[in-house]
């Protein structure tokens, strides 16, 4: 008889806790972040958790594009997941699988503290269809003053006075740049972020954006010319540290370590400003703004400025649930985004964020010129379809970096290009 009450107390109590949990609930994520990226996307996760009894399941993956697409395919999405970038958002939209955000994100959070240009990145076809958790400036190249100083070199503010630096490093036995673009299977994306900070200067952003939408070919003499600028950097041995060789097979986070060797191994380094953690995780004495700053990538051509390229951390809903509404109002919120932005370097994108949480004054100044900027574009791969800019294009780059002629490229990439537009 005592054996039978305590089965029976032991099923209702096995029933009880699993309504608890079923009653707290559960939100499914999909993302690419891993290493010191998931360590901070965690605490964001534990402090929703805490806050609502919530939990969030994340699953990482290096090949979101795919995983994501065959999960949509089989009806099985993810409740919420990083986003590859406005094309492929677009793409999701027209199967119908995202969620409009407007009937989900708080209506006074979406008018006062979210700044129109990341509701337009996240806008199609009248819907908001994502939240920019996060931005990263792209048009920056980091540098050692210090060593700047003790060469004699001068921050360029134009190509000109670019290539006549890059001339002078060589004279002098110094390598100008450190370049990385391996990164598994997204290796290549760094190279294109180069080509559209060129793309920008050359043929400005109105001709950009017909690039990024396909009303030009990829033949156009305006891509071929910035393709051209590009390679001749990487694809010469004495501008860029161990050439082209070291250029295809070194990591894109470890590539600025050329700069902190003693004496450097290189003197610049481009990429966005979440470079910081890695430069602070195998380095973490080095004062950021200090030891090592930036400045912005130069002007090339006079009547197209310096507009500034960027990107930043996409997030949409895959299915309507109470839970993933509450998870998405909260990766709206100020209070959310300050972990983000503090332990990354990450510039927040909900305008009431307290400007301290920033790691450092470089941070802030970063923050500033983001908002300050006239002209602002959205990383063109990650606003293609996902089979022109998370595929021919990163896998092109490489293609011309590995010594292929630049025609051949650019006529590989049209031709996936007319098939996916």
């Amino acid at each position: 008889m005592k054996r039978s009450v305590f089965v029976v107390f032991s099923m209702l109590l096995v029933l009880v806790l699993s309504f608890a949990v079923s009653a707290q609930g559960v939100v499914t994520m999909m993302g690419v972040w891993g290493g010191q990226e998931l360590e901070a996307f965690q605490e964001v996760m534990d402090a929703f958790t805490a806050k609502t009894g919530i939990t969030v399941q994340f699953e990482g993956t290096r090949d979101l594009p795919t995983l994501l697409q065959t999960r949509i395919a089989a009806g099985n999405p993810p409740d919420v997941a990083a986003l590859p970038g406005p094309g492929a958002m677009k793409e999701y939209v027209e199967q119908g699988a995202l969620v409009d955000l407007n009937n989900v994100l708080d209506a006074k959070t979406l008018s006062e503290d979210i700044n129109d240009a990341w509701i337009e990145l996240g806008t199609y076809k009248d819907g908001l269809y994502s939240l920019m958790f996060a931005a990263d400036i792209k048009s920056l190249v980091w540098y050692r003053p210090a060593e700047f100083a003790a060469r004699g070199y001068e921050v360029p503010t134009t190509w000109a006075e670019m290539e006549a630096l890059m001339d002078q490093m060589v004279a002098n036995g110094d390598t100008p740049w450190a370049i990385g673009l391996e990164s598994g299977a997204a290796s290549g994306w760094v190279a294109t972020d180069w080509i559209e900070d060129i793309m920008l200067r050359t043929a400005g952003p109105d001709v950009y954006d017909q690039w990024v939408d396909h009303e030009i070919p990829w033949t156009d003499p305006r891509v071929k010319e910035a393709f051209e600028i590009f390679g001749a950097i990487t694809r010469n041995s004495d501008y860029v540290y161990g050439g082209p060789v070291t250029v295809l097979s070194t990591n894109f986070g470890d590539s600025v370590a050329e700069l902190l060797t003693d004496p450097p191994r290189a003197m610049m380094h481009r990429q966005a400003s979440f470079v910081t953690s890695f430069i602070l995780d195998a380095n973490p004495d080095v004062v950021i703004g200090e030891d090592v700053a930036f400045f912005g990538f130069p002007v090339i051509k006079p009547e197209h400025g310096s507009p500034m390229l960027g990107a930043g951390d996409m997030i949409g809903q895959f299915n309507q649930t109470p839970e993933a509404a509450e998870f998405m109002n909260f990766l709206a919120s100020a209070e959310a985004q300050e972990i983000w932005a503090n332990r990354l370097g990450k510039l927040g994108t909900n305008n009431k964020i307290n400007p301290a949480v920033y790691p450092d004054d470089l941070t802030r100044d970063m923050a500033r010129l983001l908002n300050d900027a006239d002209v602002f574009r959205f990383d063109g791969s990650d606003s293609m379809p996902a089979a022109v800019g998370a595929g021919a294009f990163w896998e092109g780059t490489l293609m011309y970096v590995g010594g292929d002629d630049v025609m051949d490229v650019l006529e590989f990439i049209e031709n996936v290009a007319v098939d996916s537009y």
